[in-house]
């Protein structure tokens, strides 16, 4: 299940796994969340199965853009070490930035980019070593 390097069933075990943390991840951190994020829990409540289909699509998308970048390296090279170390440059160098850069503009406090960016740090390790396991 494999094209041009890409296991389709690595990424869509990746995905998995991401959607998977974030679920166990927020789940755990909604009061927290919610507070940093300025959301009223007694306010209106958004359709989950449209949001919850969405994230999966987005995060199927960050699989297979990370399982691309990690084939990049060369033949031999999808391992779980190097999995896991694309997902970390992969967190640092573009979702952490990008997340901190928008959230100060948005005017949200450190607490709300400190949670976030552990849950896409947590996503990224995942995706890599899930990645890296499979190999091509």
């Amino acid at each position: 299940m494999n094209f041009a390097g890409m296991n389709y069933l690595a990424i869509l075990v990746a995905a998995i796994v991401a959607f998977v943390i974030g679920a166990i991840y927020y789940s755990t951190l909604t009061k927290s969340w919610m507070k940093a994020a300025r959301l009223d829990p007694a306010g209106p409540k958004p359709a989950m199965a449209p949001l919850m289909i969405t994230t999966f699509i987005l995060e199927l998308g960050l699989a297979f853009v990370t399982a691309g970048i990690i084939g990049h390296l060369g033949a031999g090279q999808v391992t779980l070490s190097n999995g896991i170390i694309s997902g970390l440059f992969i967190w640092a160098g573009i979702i952490f930035t990008t997340m901190t850069i928008n959230q100060r503009y948005q005017n949200f406090g450190w607490d709300l980019t400190l949670i976030d960016g552990l849950h896409w740090l947590l996503v990224m390790i995942g995706i890599g070593a899930t990645i890296g396991l499979f190999g091509v």
